[in-house]
């Protein structure tokens, strides 16, 4: 892996067709933290340090030998066909909400498979037109129960939208309540905010803020060696903090069946 030449474009602003991004060089690896706060009805939060992958689905990086122990990209671990490539999936199911991503460069911040694993508990896939606008933002959450769900979101100038919650993720937390979202892409800056409130209240908060550096060999090997086995280690945080909910008697959720939307598997 080499790193490609990068660029200097000028300063985000608003934009009538979506705000506009300054994405970093691509691929790049992403270091940053996680930090969850749980509000209620027991106050819990926690961070921790992870690295995650940028890359543009039309030039996915493909490692060899044992690099590509680290990091690999397949669609089966993602929405859509698995015979199919990421991007086709995602333009198949952008269709179906109404949103034409023909022309449009699309980025990808995602957990590799590492090791043979891959656990994600968010992707976001930044849809970008030729001019620089956002046509939209693809969030792609999945559940420790095998099971995914993704959300569109037009944003405003901010970086911001609202969605309705309609996915199982918390055996803790019920289906029910709306997500405020927030999205930066501005250079090597890159992160996410996730607010879910319920009945006009904020319940919990999550949020990712990283750095993004070229993902030369070298970027590689010591984000690996600062954080090995990445998407084990995240599923495993999720149960750990899971048990210590339990353990303080927070009611568990039964999980409903899950509404499975036209091309997302």
């Amino acid at each position: 892996m080499s790193a490609p030449t990068s660029t200097s474009p000028a300063q985000p602003q608003a934009h009538a067709g979506g705000p506009i991004v300054r994405p970093p060089s691509v691929p790049a690896i992403v270091t940053g933290t996680v930090r969850h706060v749980r509000r209620r009805p027991v106050h819990r939060a926690f961070a921790y340090r992870v690295y995650q992958w940028l890359v543009d689905l039309d030039d996915l990086p493909e490692l060899s030998g044992l690099w590509s122990a680290l990091a690999s990209f397949r669609s089966s671990d993602h929405l859509g066909d698995p015979a199919r490539s990421i991007r086709d999936n995602l333009t198949t199911y952008a269709s179906t909400e109404g949103v034409d991503l023909a022309g449009c460069r699309i980025l990808m911040l995602a957990n590799a498979r590492s090791f043979g694993y891959v656990f994600d508990p968010l992707t976001v896939y930044w849809c970008i037109r030729p001019d620089g606008a956002l046509a939209c933002v693809v969030a792609e959450v999945s559940n420790t129960y095998g099971e995914r769900h993704c959300y569109l979101l037009e944003l405003d100038e901010n970086g911001q939208a609202r969605t309705d919650k309609a996915f199982y993720v918390s055996p803790f937390v019920t289906v029910e309540g709306t997500y405020d979202m927030r999205f930066r892409l501005d250079g090597g800056d890159v992160g996410v905010s996730i607010v879910l409130r319920q009945h006009g209240e904020p319940l919990f908060t999550a949020t990712f803020r990283g750095r993004a550096e070229p993902a030369t060999r070298g970027a590689l090997a010591r984000a690996a060696a600062r954080h090995p086995l990445m998407p084990q280690r995240v599923v495993a945080a999720i149960h750990w903090h899971g048990i210590r909910l339990w353990l303080r008697r927070l009611p568990i959720v039964p999980r409903r069946p899950h509404h499975h939307q036209e091309g997302v598997r």
